[in-house]
């Protein structure tokens, strides 16, 4: 699933038409683009998209299909994403002894502590 995931699905008209379901729905919300991890604003345009939970992504009759929850996508400048799965991919307890929410939640606050610590440091 993981590679069909990657190679398939994020390049699919499928999880562009949710990416951008998402970036509307937080308009409407009235909720700032902001990455989850640096805390920085953001143009869509700007940010990726986390999967907490991969249950929502099927592959149905032949198509990929975008059923993910709201809160199961988590916005993420490029670098801050692919810090992020740098955390999770080299913590074993992480990639392979946590469910990939609990993994995402842990790096996550990880992530955010060594980011705002050097944005404070002198």
């Amino acid at each position: 699933m993981r590679n069909a995931y990657r190679a398939e699905f994020l390049r699919s008209p499928e999880w562009f038409a949710r990416r951008s379901r998402w970036f509307r729905k937080q308009v409407r919300l009235r909720r700032p683009l902001v990455c989850a991890a640096c805390g920085r604003l953001a143009a869509s345009r700007e940010l990726e998209l986390h999967h907490l939970d991969y249950s929502g992504v099927r592959f149905v009759k032949g198509g990929w299909r975008a059923f993910e929850r709201h809160d199961d996508l988590v916005p993420l400048h490029p670098h801050c994403h692919d810090l992020l799965h740098r955390l999770i991919d080299r913590d074993h307890v992480l990639a392979f002894h946590r469910s990939r929410r609990a993994a995402s939640g842990i790096a996550l606050q990880r992530l955010r502590a060594r980011l705002w610590a050097q944005e404070i440091a002198p």
